[in-house]
């Protein structure tokens, strides 16, 4: 942007630039308002690195997190309820997402290990009528506890992957896995997900290990990284990818067994 459209807008709020931007379309606008929302595109992509990191460069998902911004200011209506740093930072979520999928980038080792873990979840917890605990999933399996946490950890990315593709059928969504927030005045979710996947994944949130709850809530809500969040919990960033897995790996059980 030139210096010109600095000194034009540089002073101006937030509010007042989608105002004049809302009238005029002007690009000079657009262009503020979407370095207003950088740091937004640089958070998300920093959080989800592990998603794109054998594939893309931060530099290449911050350029592709601007498109998004510039494309999200035109679509975003504050009569959605929603504010945009929320419709924005899920929409820049989802973009990541979609460059996963298309680069098919999980091992077939990875999926196939992947799929037992998940089909000796949902026989046990249909046997037992819970969830079953890595413990009683790894003997299932008669697999050593520690290869099958390290395998729930390489997991990791894929679950996120799965359970957004499992949310995207269930629902007829495009958007991003969305986790409602447990403070019913603060969920803009309510525009993404219908009302019965809505609590039907809530409840599913409602049913995991309190420290998996925080974790999901951290991560999804609050949109910190794996290394911010164990900075707040104090356990070591590995731990955080654990806990993460099976949280995820729980809700996707959760929600096949209730649709």
């Amino acid at each position: 942007m030139s210096e010109m459209t600095n000194r034009q807008y540089g002073d101006w709020s937030n509010d007042a630039l989608w105002e004049e931007y809302k009238k005029s379309k002007s690009t000079e606008v657009k262009q503020e308002l979407a370095i207003r929302y950088m740091d937004i595109v640089r958070r998300v992509a920093v959080q989800m690195r592990n998603i794109y990191v054998s594939f893309a460069q931060l530099d290449d998902i911050i350029n592709e997190g601007v498109i998004v911004v510039m494309n999200a200011i035109d679509k975003f209506d504050k009569d959605m309820n929603v504010k945009f740093e929320t419709f924005v930072s899920k929409r820049i979520r989802g973009m990541i997402i979609d460059m996963a999928r298309k680069q098919d980038w999980v091992p077939r080792s990875v999926r196939k290990l992947t799929k037992e873990v998940d089909e000796a979840t949902m026989l046990l917890y249909g046997r037992e009528g819970r969830m079953p605990t890595p413990e009683e999933t790894a003997a299932y399996l008669k697999m050593p506890l520690d290869k099958y946490e390290k395998v729930v950890g390489k997991a990791s990315l894929f679950y996120v992957l799965s359970l957004d593709m499992l949310l995207e059928e269930k629902t007829d969504n495009r958007q991003s896995v969305q986790i409602p927030s447990t403070n019913i005045s603060e969920r803009p979710e309510e525009n993404f997900l219908g009302n019965e996947m809505r609590q039907i994944l809530q409840d599913g949130i409602m049913s995991l290990k309190e420290n998996e709850r925080t974790v999901i809530s951290l991560y999804y809500v609050e949109e910190l990284s794996a290394r911010e969040i164990a900075k707040v919990i104090g356990v070591s960033e590995p731990r955080i990818s654990q806990i993460h897995s099976n949280a995820i790996r729980k809700l996707r059980a959760y929600i096949e067994s209730m649709t």
